[in-house]
């Protein structure tokens, strides 16, 4: 059977390294890079991608110990062990695209295509074209701004506050920098000034040098694609969404990562199912009813938490959003 991964992030190379090892054909077509990502993997994330890749935890990430939380109004909780590692998503790609590659030469060589189309593409992001669309449970966006940390500050703890409009989380990175998110409403005309206001009303400020002096705001609520599998036809291949082009969890989840992995866990299953004849409508069922499953379950997470942090009428329609869509996932 062979397989066109279609993308090169890290619930696509999984899916291609576990269907290569079980003896698929795979061919792929990575997407270039768009420069450093920070990225912070726990513990469990860490175990999940041992287990899968066979490699130990990256070397040259900076590691942490523990995380501080201020979730509702008061003091913060103690802090907790929490041992994680913050790397550059973008290079820990590029170096598990190089272990498929010199594991499995053939996904990456040229050669003669099969005759016919592939029997599945593998893609994060949804092709041009692709049935379906996406339920997004609410219009928040994360800020997001590195800036140096104060002389003197801890740089083996992450942090978590909060104020009436946002929360905000202190991820450091190492070499004296971290990184400032912060989660609020709605979209943001000029994120680097609504951060900074943000991070003066947070207890996080003294912890920076100085605010981030550009900042980015990208759209971060829970969002499911409502077909993310469709079967092969005659003309076309089965195509397969993983990662956050199937299901986006909110970052204050902290196991978006782990979910994109399971995504690929799960899309490798069903490749391997299809293969031993069972029927693929059959099977992208399965796939959709089991990220609905897990999409109604991280929204029930929301609705918990994040009403206990934001009493503000601003949070309201997000609060509202966080409720299971119902209808329109059951048609």
């Amino acid at each position: 059977m062979t397989i066109t991964i279609a993308g090169s992030g890290l619930a696509e190379l999984t899916c291609a390294w576990l269907l290569a090892s079980r003896g698929h054909r795979v061919r792929l077509r990575p997407r270039p890079s768009y420069g450093p990502r920070p990225l912070l993997l726990g513990e469990d994330t860490l175990a999940l991608m041992r287990a899968l890749w066979g490699v130990a935890s990256p070397a040259d990430g900076h590691r942490l110990t523990h995380r501080h939380v201020r979730w509702a109004p008061g003091p913060p909780d103690p802090p907790l062990a929490h041992p994680a590692v913050v790397l550059d998503g973008a290079l820990l790609c590029r170096r598990l695209l190089d272990r498929l590659c010199a594991r499995h030469p053939d996904a990456s060589r040229p050669g003669p295509e099969p005759a016919g189309p592939p029997h599945w593409t593998v893609t994060a992001e949804p092709p041009t074209g692709h049935p379906g669309e996406h339920w997004t449970a609410g219009r928040r966006h994360l800020l997001a701004g590195e800036a140096p940390l104060a002389p003197g500050q801890d740089d083996t703890t992450a942090r978590l506050d909060r104020t009436d409009l946002a929360w905000l989380h202190l991820t450091p990175l190492g070499n004296g920098r971290a990184l400032l998110q912060a989660m609020v409403p709605g979209p943001v005309a000029r994120p680097a000034e609504l951060l900074g206001r943000l991070l003066a009303a947070s207890e996080l400020a003294p912890r920076l040098l100085h605010p981030p002096e550009t900042a980015v705001a990208l759209p971060a609520a829970p969002r499911l694609h409502l077909l993310p599998a469709t079967a092969p036809s005659t003309c076309t291949p089965g195509t397969l969404l993983v990662g956050a082009g199937a299901i986006r969890y909110d970052p204050l989840s902290g196991t978006g990562t782990a979910q994109a992995l399971r995504t690929a866990i799960l899309a490798a299953a069903l490749i391997g199912s299809a293969a031993a004849d069972t029927p693929p409508d059959l099977l992208c069922a399965y796939y959709a009813a089991r990220l609905r499953t897990a999409f109604q379950e991280h929204l029930t997470t929301c609705a918990r938490l994040y009403p206990q942090a934001f009493p503000d009428p601003s949070w309201q329609h997000e609060l509202n959003a966080c409720g299971w869509p119902g209808t329109p996932l059951t048609g």
